[in-house]
């Protein structure tokens, strides 16, 4: 058996490596004369190089033809996008960036330095993204003074390489105003890692002809990715279509020195599509996997200050892939450079390109400049390496040592063994790439299904950043990944290994008397999104009547649990889902997505992983008021479990992890038993169906001693 902890790692992992404090993002204010970030319908306003939030008061509509809503004042973007400035009879929910492209890593660590005021002492939450779907953010809420102060916040469990910043003011009305954001991390010693150049021509010194490729066309598989810059501009380079295809891009000097242009044409096609009439791309000379961390850099510049998109695409230019890669860019008249890092994300996986989007927002004719381009790849170890840790006796990763996989010819599979005595594993992760931490962490591979301890149980693979697995039990490890397949089994060679328990159904039926609700209210819903009003709004909301299952103990980012039920309704009706610590302390909007009722019995299954945004839940919240009406909602025979059955999270006998409320109510307990006293007889004391203590002259559905009755 091949060792796989010397001595020296060992010391590593438990003494920590010297560490730096290294700066990763700065954003000064002052620099700016506009807001610099794509605008989510609330545009922050300058003054002073001071980037100022004028509060909910007010909302933001863009000047356009058709615009249904105007006012006198004007205010613009540093990209020059006019949006009128219109007061709000109450207040509205508004959200905006503070920061974008944020070089980051996965599973990293961060610290943030605002210097920043408000008019009144508030609190908002600032969410760090690293895309906009479910588990790509992770928020805080950051206190402001009314004094000018350099506020300090932290996220940790980041999963992206490039992230942004949101502030989430909400229904705030007071001014906020922001000088400047900082983003640190605390740095260990890593291994350096050697950059590979994977462009030629980047400088744009040699013609096309000089290099024998200015015959070369776009859709030429064979040819196309030794052209490092591509163009296309309205009307050139016409196709049978009607429409126009890219071309390798123009090179002129400029400057003097040559470098890459694309002279813009105005954009007139109809609706989103215009963003595209005038595109660049930097083009590699090879696709890239999920996981693979690169370095982008460029020279840029435009004939007018505007801010463009950008893509990825597949091999051929102009063949889309995925909407986002390293974020807006804000050109001005001036040569500014980027530098930048970019992880190819699971959805971006295959990729070839960066394309700019140079009419997202402006459709003037402006002509874009580019030099110096240079897209590079680190020099790595490739294969299959797999890496320990034990969090409970705080073991550490060592991804530098990280564990080869041998190929056994003879059984056909790849094995490697990690653990060993004193320094037993409980989770690993394994990776095709070893030599850098970032890279490993992205490159890994996650099999569909709860670990077991047996060698011929095969569970498929697939690639996914991040992917910490679990194994049931510490110890001595052997792994066996069958590459043809994809698939990998798991053996114990020493340990102890945690059985599955036997998990049964709760016996309890759960009734909720969900009471009809107002009409929605004006405004928006926790996630940002505009209510659907009835009427012209009223008082009530989603969450007037609630449902809870509640854990018997926190969940972390990561964990993943099966929720099982029974479920049947008076109506068919909906409920939305959200993530709670206790019932009624809201975290997240997203949960276990949206359940339907039906007035027939249905089974309910899912698998729920636990976001990023919603570290520390413990309850599960359904929304009982998606619908207007009055409603009953019966749940039972409920399951909350560990995906490996290693673990109940509920009671397997009990209610008192479950809770309600209706319309008016306060949150109640289901686990009648909790609410009677040590004074009370258990046998007389009588319940309503909304937990509610009642006389013996009741009449109706009660509860007592546990079991529901009908009294007339």
């Amino acid at each position: 058996m091949k060792k796989i902890f010397t001595l020296i790692a060992l010391l590593a992992v438990f003494m920590g490596a010297k560490a730096d404090w290294v700066q990763d993002y700065k954003i000064d204010y002052s620099q700016n004369t506009g807001f610099p970030f794509y605008v989510m319908d609330y545009v922050p306003e300058w003054y002073d190089g001071v980037m100022t939030d004028f509060g909910a008061m007010y909302k933001y509509v863009q000047v356009t033809d058709d615009a249904e809503e105007t006012s006198d004042v004007i205010v613009k973007t540093q990209g020059g996008v006019e949006y009128y400035k219109i007061e709000l009879s109450e207040p509205g929910w508004h959200q905006y960036f503070i920061a974008d492209g944020i070089p980051t890593e996965l599973d990293g660590a961060y610290t943030v330095k605002a210097m920043v005021k408000a008019s009144e002492a508030c609190t908002i939450n600032v969410n760090m993204g690293w895309g906009w779907g479910n588990g790509q953010q992770t928020g805080t809420s950051v206190s402001i003074p009314t004094e000018w102060t350099e506020v300090e916040w932290e996220y940790s469990g980041i999963g992206g390489s490039s992230c942004n910043l949101v502030a989430q003011p909400g229904t705030v009305t007071a001014t906020i105003e922001w000088k400047y954001v900082v983003v640190s991390h605390n740095q260990k010693d890593v291994r350096p890692v050697e950059w590979i150049e994977n462009l030629v021509n980047g400088d744009a010194e040699k013609s096309w002809e000089e290099l024998g490729l200015a015959d070369v066309r776009f859709n030429d598989q064979e040819n196309n990715y030794k052209i490092c810059a591509w163009g296309k501009e309205k009307d050139r380079n016409m196709n049978e279509e009607g429409g126009w295809d890219p071309f390798p891009c123009d090179i002129e000097e400029v400057d003097g020195s040559h470098v890459f242009v694309v002279h813009g044409q105005a954009a007139t096609t109809e609706g989103d599509a215009s963003a595209w009439d005038n595109q660049f791309w930097i083009q590699s000379p090879q696709s890239w996997k999920s996981g693979t961390q690169l370095k982008i850099q460029f020279r840029y510049k435009a004939s007018k200050a505007v801010t463009v998109a950008t893509q990825i695409h597949n091999q051929n230019p102009s063949d889309y892939l995925i909407w986002h890669a390293i974020g807006d860019i804000s050109f001005t008249e001036e040569w500014q450079d980027f530098d930048g890092m970019m992880t190819m994300a699971d959805d971006m996986a295959g990729g070839w390109s960066i394309a700019f989007q140079l009419n997202q927002n402006d459709k003037d004719a402006i002509n874009f400049y580019f030099d110096n381009l240079s897209w590079q790849n680190m020099k790595l170890d490739e294969g299959y390496f797999v890496a320990g840790a034990n969090p409970n006796d705080g073991l550490e990763y060592d991804f530098d040592n990280a564990i080869p996989f041998d190929f056994d010819e003879s059984e056909g599979l790849y094995i490697a063994t990690v653990g060993e005595k004193n320094a037993y594993v409980s989770q690993i992760m394994i990776s095709t790439i070893r030599g850098n931490d970032a890279a490993f962490k992205g490159a890994t591979l996650k099999p569909n299904g709860a670990i077991h301890n047996n060698p011929d149980e095969w569970l498929d693979y697939t690639e996914s950043s991040l992917a910490k697995l679990n194994l049931p039990g510490a110890g001595i490890w052997k792994i066996y990944l069958d590459t043809e397949y994809k698939s990998m089994a798991f053996e114990m060679l020493e340990g102890t290994v945690i059985d599955p328990i036997e998990i049964n159904p709760n016996p309890t039926e759960i009734v909720v008397n969900a009471l009809e609700r107002d009409d929605l209210s004006d405004g928006t819903n926790q996630d940002g999104t505009p209510n659907i009003r009835e009427d012209v709004g009223g008082s009530g909301e989603t969450w007037d009547n609630q449902f809870w299952i509640r854990a018997n103990r926190t969940l972390s980012t990561g964990e993943v649990t099966v929720l099982q039920f029974k479920y049947k309704a008076s109506l068919e009706a909906k409920t939305t889902t959200q993530c709670h610590r206790e019932p009624g302390d809201y975290l997240h909007w997203a949960a276990i997505g949206d359940v339907n009722f039906s007035t027939e019995w249905q089974d309910f299954e899912t698998k729920f992983t636990v976001p990023s945004e919603a570290n520390g839940m413990q309850s599960i919240a359904f929304n009982m008021a998606e619908i207007k009406e009055a409603c009953v909602y019966e749940i039972k025979d409920v399951v909350w479990k560990l995906e490996d059955d290693t673990e109940s999270l509920i009671s397997q006998t009990d209610a008192y992890n479950f809770y309600a409320k209706v319309v008016g109510g306060s949150i109640y307990s289901l686990g009648i038993k909790n609410t009677v006293s040590d004074n009370d007889d258990e046998s007389t004391v009588t319940y309503n169906l909304a937990g509610q203590r009642v006389s013996k002259d009741y009449k109706g559905i009660v509860v007592k001693n546990g079991k529901k009755l009908f009294v007339k």
